[in-house]
This record gives structure tokens, sequence and C-alpha cells, in this order.
């Protein structure tokens, strides 16, 4: 075993389950002597950090960017959701010149500019790797944190990764931390709005997570038995809005609704981006829910409202699938870096069972099936043909077939 500090990261948007890997790792990586260094706010820490003298010469670890972990000081963080290390948006292969740290010399930010506003800060965050003696990494964040990883796994940093994402759209694993949570938390605000639906006699529109995948609106739709649109499938307006109609008058408490990905669009249409883009490219795309809602209404002459659910669905703390899946990510991330030369790898779930596979290549995100998932003419998920399948139901993209069979399936049965 040769690693003996380990630093550990979040990256991106929060989830619930964060913290139960936050505090496994701490757990397991002490009980075979290895330091664990908390590197707050994402990839930020790793280039903004502010150096004091040399480590071996007592120099002090920046507090607001590095900060020892410790059984003590991690025992409670499992008990709610977000992040204790906290997080951002950082990538340091894409940095404006706005956010270049305010320690980083002309000179030095000037051999790695890469055009006029943009600089690829990976020599600094490999330089301050060095200086924190940090032997692995593991990182926990969706497509954007991961594809980082990836970039530093080729310079050879040893690193492992952990997938989280509520959209559950990462190639390689049928799971990621904070789904299980979204889907709880999407469905007890649904069947709570439910009440206000049938007491107004409105169409609903819920919007959800989901930008390129639809997956967290298809799930939540299989367990509130609604209908859904996604991104994976372009839908007829007109016969969106006939199915809801014909769903509210056949109801006794006359309301229907429909839950939309954030990135689902009917044909013909499309919806406008705003705001800056991001240092992975992105940029907000207008609320799907309202404007759906508002072309309801015209069509059909019936009112229609938009709830907007997101952010609802990363708050709080995990249910008991992410926290038992948490658990078990951070004890096989473990169990590689005390192996030895296993790096580059992230855990993932395959055929419902734990496995770790190459990490994946960034901006391809998993997609849903949509020929064995999702009814194109109901608007709903597919309820039969559920025989072998999958646990979750879909696959996952990106099978590493030689690294499978790590253990047993995520839940028997």
């Amino acid at each position: 075993m040769a690693a003996r500090r380990i630093g550990i990261l979040t990256g991106g948007g929060d989830v619930p389950g964060l913290n139960s890997v936050i505090k496994s790792v701490v757990y397991n990586a002490t009980e075979i002597g290895c330091e664990v260094i908390g590197i707050r706010r994402g990839w930020e820490g790793l280039t903004h950090m502010r150096r004091a003298e040399a480590l071996s010469a007592g120099g002090r670890l920046d507090p607001d960017y590095i900060r020892p972990l410790d059984r003590t000081n991690t025992r409670t963080i499992d008990r709610s959701g977000g992040t204790t290390l906290h997080t951002s948006r950082t990538n340091p292969s894409r940095m404006p010149t706005k956010r270049l740290p305010p320690t980083l010399t002309p000179e030095r930010a000037a051999t790695m500019q890469v055009s006029d506003d943009v600089y690829d800060l990976t020599p600094l965050v490999l330089d301050n790797i060095e200086y924190l003696g940090l032997d692995y990494l593991v990182t926990i964040g969706g497509d954007d944190t991961l594809s980082y990883s990836k970039v530093l796994d080729r310079t050879g940093v040893p690193l492992i990764a952990i997938p989280k994402t509520m959209d559950n759209d990462v190639q390689g694993t049928e799971y990621c931390v904070g789904f299980s949570s979204a889907i709880t938390r999407a469905k007890e605000l649904i069947t709570r709005q439910r009440t206000t639906l049938g007491s107004h006699e409105r169409i609903g529109v819920f919007r959800i997570f989901g930008r390129d995948a639809g997956f967290s609106a298809l799930y939540t739709a299989y367990v509130t038995s609604a209908r859904c649109v996604i991104p994976e499938a372009p839908f007829d307006l007109e016969r969106l809005t006939n199915v809801l109609v014909e769903d509210k008058r056949a109801n006794p408490s006359r309301y229907s609704f429909v839950i939309a990905s954030e990135g689902a669009i009917w044909r013909g249409g499309q919806l406008a981006e705003y705001g800056e883009t991001d240092s992975f490219g992105h940029r907000h795309k207008v609320d799907v829910g309202s404007a759906l809602a508002d072309e309801i209404k015209k069509r059909s002459g019936e009112e229609a409202v938009s709830s907007e659910l997101t952010y609802d669905l990363r708050s709080g703390d995990p249910d008991s699938l992410d926290t038992m899946v948490a658990i078990t990510f951070a004890n096989i991330a473990v169990d590689l870096i005390r192996e030895g030369g296993i790096t580059g790898r992230m855990i993932g779930v395959q055929d419902g069972k734990y496995t770790h596979v190459p990490i994946p290549e960034p901006g391809n995100p998993r997609k849903v099936d949509v020929d064995t998932m999702y009814d194109l003419e109901r608007f709903r998920p597919q309820y039969h043909n559920r025989l072998g399948r999958p646990l979750l139901l879909g696959a996952s993209l990106g099978v590493d077939a030689g690294a499978r069979a790590m253990g047993e399936p995520v839940l028997a049965g």
C-alpha cells in the first residue's frame, strides 16, 4: 500500500449522499493508515489555494480551501445533505481571466494562456497536488467534474472517481449518487401538489432536472403513474395537449399533469439559452415548464400551470438507497487504493452489480433507451417486459467487461 495521503473533493451541483461518501472514505482510509485531506470548493481548491512555506517545514494548509479530515470532524456529516467540502463549477483547463487565482503572477499565467480569455491551469493543479503530498485523489462529481478527472488521469495523477448526479446520466454506470433521493423527493412533491391541481381543476407541468437525458423525469413518472417528456424524444405538442385534456376529463378530480425534463422540446420548437457560458460550456435553458404550460393553455383553453421542482430535489438528507450506494462506492474506492496500482477508474453499477470502469470520456452522457424504456405514443415509461432487466430498468453504456463482478447485486431479488 503505497498511498499515504488521499485528497478528496466534490464538484458541480450538490446532491444528497455526498457526505456519506466523504465520511466513508475517511473512515476506511484511516483504517489502512492513510491521511485524508479535504479539498474545498471542488477543483477551485486546487487552483486557488494559497501556499505557506513548504509543508515538510511545518507550513500551514490554507483553511479556505484545504481541510484535514478525520473520524472526529466527519463523524456526523452523513446525517445531512449537501457537501461539507462545498463545491463549485470550476474547470481548471478553461479558466477565464476574471477567475484567475489572485496569487497567480502574470508571468506564470502567460505560460498557461491558451486563447485571449482562457487559461489552462493544469500545471498549477499538478504543482499543488505535489505540494500537498497527495498520493491519490478521490473525485466525486458528474460529467463535468469527471471530465477534468480524465485530464488529470492522462497526466498520470493516481485517481479514483465516484459518479454523482440527479440526472443519472454518467456513462458506464446504471446508478449515480443522488438519483434515488431526487426521485423520492419528486414523488413526494408531486403527490402533495396533486391536491392543488385537483382543487382548481388544472393541467400541471412539473419541470425536473435533465438537460441531456430524461432519467429523472422518466423514473418520477414511473413511480407517480404520470406522463413525461424527455430530451431523447422530441414530442408532438398537439398530441400531448390532447392526451392531457383527455386525462383531465377522465379523472374524477378533474386534473392531469406531465413531468418535463429541462431539456425536453416539442417537434419544431426550440428553447433559448441565457446567461453566461460556464467553464464547461453550459448556459441555462429557458424554463420548459412555463413554455409548455403556456402552449397547452393556448391550444386547449384549459388552465395550465407550471411548477419548478429542480432545486428541491437536491436539498435535504439522502434516502436509504443513496446512503447505501454512497457508502459502498466509497468502500470500493478505498479498496482499489489499498490494492495499489489501480487508477483512472470510476466506481459504478452494471447489470445491478458494483464494479469499476475507466473514467468516461467527456461530453457523452448516458441516454434513455427510448425503444425499451419509453412509450412514445402514450408519453409514459414502459412498464412491460421488465423480466431480466436491471433493477434500474436501463443498462449502462460503455460497458467494460474486464472490470465486471466487483461484488453482489446492489439489491438482492
